[in-house]
């Protein structure tokens, strides 16, 4: 592995004198092989089959800040944003969290089962969530549970998929992909916004159950996996003695505290600033919808300019956004101005992180695949505890009888807090990729 990395290493070297550099050399030339990824192809046909399931896993996270909002007003009056919020945090930790596990079953019965196995969990979980709307306990395993198993499944597949069938298009591949998370996100937040006004929670849960599994089953049998596949599944654990590999993972650990408290909390700073609930779903759409833009110019961008470049620029203007903008969001045109920018910024982050991680090993895609699960395994407590810590900071401050952003700020700073070290870690990767030494931890 020391030589690998000391080639990575000489490879940088080699074109420093490339005003593009800055933390590695943009798209580097994988050498032969005998069985030459297509880097195309039928590729993107499993791309479309990902950018579906990614639209319904996106849709979830993108308007649970407008469903949280709902539940509270009309069935959970008497329980606290904190809790509520926990709910959706489960499940959106639960997803990455069990994306070992999920490429496991993925090496038995295949990815075609496995991502047909997520968008039935998705659905019914769904569905079954009707019935829960009054009954908090009930809809952490309906809403939180059965929606992580869901989303484990399907944006494990999400995550290999890509590396089978792509190498110098591997980030537009990605961005393509997490692109159907965005479009899911923003056009979900608007619907759900108009849902919940008129047919209440439990059918807007319905509707959402019965949509998903309409439109995510066919296109499960669009994927298709290259004879090299069970190679993208294989878990080697030994990569954490690699620098690179091991700050990135860090990188994307503690990045993850950040990404989601702007989604969930955006409609209770919107209602405390003294927004209409037309103009709150209107900057929760525009939030969703800077989110798609970032993901697919981002990945666009990561083979033009290098994944961890990018990687680094993402969460170095997700930092800056929180402590520099959105601390001072009184308005609704300081509003809309975070949103468009940390939303750009946040999606950019899902896409850079899965690529910038898939790409270091450029004589061994495949090898990618899995490192990219163990990685995203890494984001399971942030996603869990993250937004419930920047919940509770604002009910520490009495934020829900706020009428300015003054009791946001410690949740706000929390997590740009975060999104600094993560910037951090994100240096120190792509510094040890560029090290003359081979950049391996000794054991």
């Amino acid at each position: 592995m020391g030589s690998t990395e000391t080639a990575g290493a000489g490879n940088a070297q080699q074109h420093h004198d490339q005003p593009i550099e800055l933390l590695e050399t943009p798209n580097p030339s994988p050498p032969q092989d005998p069985d030459p990824v297509p880097d195309g192809g039928y590729g993107w046909a499993v791309v479309f089959a990902c950018f579906v399931h990614t639209f319904w896993i996106n849709a979830w996270t993108g308007c649970w800040g407008i469903l949280q909002a709902a539940l509270l007003r009309q069935t959970l009056q008497h329980s606290t944003s904190s809790t509520v919020s926990f709910v959706g945090a489960l499940g959106i930790a639960m997803g990455p969290g069990l994306g070992t596990p999920c490429v496991w079953l993925a090496r038995i019965i295949g990815a075609r089962y496995t991502s047909l196995l997520g968008i039935l969990c998705y659905g019914l979980g769904c569905i079954a969530s009707a019935q829960a709307v009054s009954n908090v306990g009930a809809l952490f395993f309906t809403g939180g549970v059965m929606y992580g198993i869901s989303a484990g499944l399907m944006y494990a597949m999400c995550n290999t998929l890509p590396v089978q069938w792509f190498t110098t298009k591997l980030g537009t591949a990605n961005g393509i992909i997490k692109l159907g998370g965005g479009i899911g996100a923003t056009v979900m937040s608007i619907a759900t916004g108009f849902l919940t006004e008129k047919v209440g929670i439990a059918w807007t849960f319905r509707i959402l159950g019965l949509a998903s599994l309409a439109t995510g089953i066919p296109v499960v049998f669009l994927i298709k996996e290259r004879p090299t596949a069970s190679r993208s599944y294989a878990l080697d654990w030994t990569i954490f003695k690699q620098l690179p590999f091991t700050f990135s993972f860090i990188s994307g650990a503690l990045g993850v505290f950040a990404i989601y408290t702007p989604p969930f909390f955006l409609p209770y700073v919107a209602d405390a600033i003294g927004l209409s609930n037309a103009a709150t779903t209107g900057v929760v759409a525009c939030f969703n919808a800077c989110m798609a833009v970032g993901r697919i110019i981002s990945g666009v961008a990561c083979d033009k300019l290098g994944t961890m470049n990018m990687f680094f620029l993402t969460m170095a203007l997700n930092a800056v956004t929180f402590f520099a903008i959105w601390s001072v969001s009184n308005t609704l045109a300081v509003l809309i101005v975070f949103a468009v920018i940390n939303g750009i910024a946040n999606g950019a982050f899902f896409v850079t992180m899965p690529t910038a991680v898939g790409r270091l090993w450029p004589e061994d895609n495949l090898k990618g695949g899995g490192a990219i699960s163990i990685a995203l395994t890494g984001w399971f407590p942030g996603l869990l505890v993250g937004s419930p810590i920047a919940g509770a900071l604002m009910d520490a401050m009495g934020a829900e009888n706020a009428n300015s952003i003054v009791p946001f700020r410690p949740a706000i700073f929390y997590s740009g807090g975060t999104a600094l070290a993560s910037t951090g870690f994100v240096l120190l990767a792509g510094l040890a990729m560029r090290s003359k030494k081979p950049a391996v931890i000794k054991s």
